[in-house]
């Protein structure tokens, strides 16, 4: 793709010496702050295996896990043109991604649903976000261009638990408890309980784990194996805080992209709909093999005491209402409550849909055609 731009004279000549990792004109580099055995991994090696597929390869991509970029670089690295596609988080960047955040951060909304989204979650709530996001929010894409960055994908967690060295279940379990988070809803939650949030990035939290820096991490319990913090964990909490993860799966550079052809950009659109279908369904439906794996090693999984339930069912209701005028304050959002409420309806569409789909080509198919088919290459993007 086009060469690096716009990163300094020192930058410039230190890149000269990385042919590994330089791409040719017809190859993409796609970066993943995950291990190489993760799911998000695994779904990219599935694009890059479509996209040649698609193109007859004559557009290729290599997957670099937990090498070209690590997960808080991905953003930078992505505009600067260290990477032509990218899996970004975008809680990591605030200011950067308002409004893709708040679409994330209400991800507590799951349980407040007329419809119980268990086993469906990841699936529902990525869904709704890609359609969200590339259908009915030109703030969004906007940040992204601002970034240079367009979006294409999105790849999601089941509900979120308590991961953790001790037994965290009881509020007063909870009270004082250092827990490291993933975003803002979190970090409100933990709060709102008594416990001390922390921040830190992905990759650091196996070190902060096995030191007893933290006591729990939120996260889901797949990607607490595919972290490799398993040994660390002796105690597991379901039902709480609940809430899922969406990470920006398959950004891609925005010169990239326009150097692609349009039926090369429809190709990684269709590589974006399998990978992003199996990167979701395989979060969710390893979630109760896992539980029964670390359970045969030992590991206590339990069930959230009824009063933190009923704390984080309070928190949660509060938390959404206030959201809002938040973000206005914030970050200069004005559409906040409107986004929120057409989102909804949304979500509620695809937990429906969601639970039709039983493998990732039943998924990859419902994305292709409620969301990415409806896609204008020719004007998204560009």
């Amino acid at each position: 793709m086009k060469t690096i731009q716009g990163i300094g004279l020192a930058a410039g000549l230190a890149a000269l010496t990385m042919t590994a990792t330089t791409a040719s004109a017809d190859q993409l580099r796609f970066a993943i702050g995950h291990p190489p055995a993760s799911f998000l991994v695994k779904a990219g090696e599935t694009m890059a295996k479509t996209m040649a597929a698609e193109t007859g390869d004559a557009v290729t991509i290599k997957v670099f896990p937990m090498s070209l970029l690590s997960m808080a670089e991905t953003s930078g690295g992505l505009r600067d043109g260290l990477a032509d596609i990218g899996t970004v988080m975008s809680t990591y960047f605030p200011a950067e991604f308002p409004h893709t955040n708040l679409l994330l951060e209400a991800s507590m909304m799951l349980s407040t649903l007329p419809e119980d989204p268990t086993g469906v979650e990841a699936q529902a709530y990525s869904a709704a976000m890609a359609e969200y996001i590339l259908t009915k929010c030109p703030e969004c894409n906007a940040e992204f261009a601002k970034q240079n960055q367009v979006y294409t994908a999105a790849a999601g967690t089941p509900g979120y638990a308590l991961n953790c060295t001790k037994p965290v279940v009881t509020m007063d379990d909870l009270k004082g408890a250092r827990l490291r988070i993933g975003g803002a809803n979190w970090a409100g939650w933990s709060e709102a309980v008594g416990a001390a949030p922390v921040t830190m990035s992905g990759n650091e939290m196996l070190e902060a784990l096995s030191q007893g820096v933290l006591d729990c991490i939120i996260l889901s319990v797949p990607d607490v194996q595919n972290f490799g913090m398993g040994e660390s964990v002796k105690h597991i909490t379901m039902g709480a805080p609940g809430g899922v993860y969406v990470a920006s799966m398959a950004q891609v550079n925005r010169d990239a992209w326009q150097d692609l052809s349009p039926e090369a950009r429809t190709a990684l659109l269709k590589a974006a709909a399998l990978g992003s279908a199996e990167a979701s369904l395989a979060y969710e439906n390893n979630q109760a093999d896992i539980l029964e794996k670390v359970k045969a090693k030992g590991v206590q999984v339990h069930q959230a005491d009824p009063a933190v339930v009923e704390a984080t069912r309070s928190f949660v209701e509060g938390y959404l209402k206030a959201m809002p005028a938040a973000y206005q304050q914030r970050y200069g959002v004005t559409r906040g409550e409107e986004i929120l409420t057409d989102f909804r309806t949304i979500l509620i569409k695809w937990v429906g849909l969601a639970r039709t789909a039983k493998t990732r080509e039943d998924l990859a198919r419902l994305y292709w055609d409620e969301i990415y088919s409806k896609v204008d290459v020719n004007t998204h993007g560009m």
